[in-house]
């Protein structure tokens, strides 16, 4: 029987959008300066702690939205892997919605925004992903991983929303419930998988960056309940 698997997941460093909390979605906006630099920094923990002999990373996965693969990329170098990118772990796609801040959102669909803030799973904006829908590709896309590389450690660079599925499938925390944990860039987040058991390791872990890393996604709830730097 295989060892439990161990999911290193990480949300890619920030981009000018994540600033101006503009919702990216599907949009391929790339990493800021600073962005960049977090992904550096990233990979050089890794470096840092596989020289001090922490298990290594097996396989690493990416999104395939140029912010994810561009966190990805050094980290891939310093651990002698290849990037393999992949759809399934897009972020939601929002649609109409994509490329406004909320307020604009709000001012130019407001009937679809209430019904986006009121957390309706089965409810798709214009052109958009129901959250039902968005959770079950990324489940079914991360336990299709678990299976292939049972017993692995596998490390996936995705998005904010990528990480909020997987910490409800862990925990078991259904998808209208309010988000109490931290979403953060260029953190790295853990869960180990063993069967159906499921446990949450680390998680809002950004010790490696010099600056805080942001959760714009609901930067005022996580900041009322939870050290952002561990949960």
């Amino acid at each position: 029987m295989p060892a439990s698997t161990t999911l290193i997941l990480i949300r890619h460093g920030e981009t000018a959008w994540n600033r101006d909390k503009r919702i990216q979605g599907h949009l391929d906006i790339p990493l800021s300066e600073v962005g960049l630099a977090q992904a550096a920094r990233l990979a050089y923990r890794f470096q840092q702690e596989q020289a001090a002999g922490a298990d290594r990373i097996d396989v690493l996965y990416s999104s395939d939205l140029s912010r994810a693969a561009q966190t990805a990329a050094p980290l891939g170098d310093v651990c002698g892997l290849p990037v393999m990118q992949t759809g399934r772990l897009r972020e939601r796609s929002y649609g109409a919605f994509e490329g406004l801040t909320a307020d604009e959102i709000h001012a130019a669909y407001p009937e679809p925004y209430a019904r986006w803030q009121s957390r309706d799973i089965h409810y798709a904006m214009p052109d958009g992903e129901s959250l039902s829908a968005f959770y079950r590709r990324i489940v079914d896309g991360v336990e299709q991983l678990v299976e292939r590389h049972a017993g692995a450690r596998i490390a996936c660079v995705a998005h904010g929303g990528v990480l909020d599925c997987l910490y409800r499938w862990a925990v078991g925390l259904p998808l209208d419930a309010p988000r109490t944990y931290p979403l953060l860039n260029a953190s790295i987040n853990g869960i180990e998988v063993d069967g159906e058991n499921r446990r949450i390791g680390q998680w809002g872990d950004v010790a490696h960056l010099e600056t805080d890393a942001r959760d714009e996604l609901n930067e005022s709830a996580v900041a009322d309940r939870v050290d952002p730097r561990v949960v």
